[in-house]
């Protein structure tokens, strides 16, 4: 741990806690997951429009607001 600290401070860079280190790590790991599972649902919600307007079941207009999607 000593090691760590004085080299720290020898690279003049701020050094973190381990602690808080763990903690940025693990929210990073929940936020990708986050991410992940909204992507899967966009992905669905597509194709889920997709499939309506191949069977005139949701209007051909464009969608409002949404960019680069047909």
């Amino acid at each position: 741990m000593e090691d760590g600290a004085l080299e720290g401070v020898g690279s003049e860079e701020r050094v973190v806690a381990e602690s808080e280190l763990k903690k940025a790590h693990d929210r990073i790991k929940r936020l990708e997951r986050l991410l992940g599972q909204k992507t899967e649902e966009v992905e669905c919600l597509k194709e889920a429009i997709r499939i309506g307007r191949e069977k005139k079941l949701i209007s051909r207009q464009p969608l409002r607001g949404v960019e680069d999607f047909e």
